[in-house]
């Protein structure tokens, strides 16, 4: 799957119209916010959107900064993965 990124998303498909992207802005210098994540109703069910959270993860961490999670998507796989835990900032769920 070919993830690209432009200023404040990481999408897959066409730049205009994405089949998937993930949204997120810029909080002070040290954190993102991810406000959004959508997949196209075909590619749901094929770990698109958690490839999508890996990308805005990667690129958090290779800036040294944390994620907050405001798309509930996104919030429910950092809170249910301790992989995030370096870059999350929520409170993981106990299992």
């Amino acid at each position: 799957m070919d993830i690209k990124q432009s200023n404040e998303r990481f999408y897959i498909g066409d730049a205009e119209a994405p089949d998937a992207y993930i949204h997120f802005v810029d909080f002070g210098e040290d954190k993102l916010i991810i406000d959004h994540t959508y997949v196209v109703e075909s590619m749901r069910e094929q770990g698109v959107g958690e490839e999508l959270v890996d990308a805005v993860v990667a690129h958090a961490r290779s800036e040294g900064r944390k994620i907050i999670a405001h798309c509930p998507y996104a919030r429910n796989v950092l809170t249910d993965n301790e992989k995030y835990d370096d870059v999350f900032i929520g409170i993981r769920s106990s299992s």
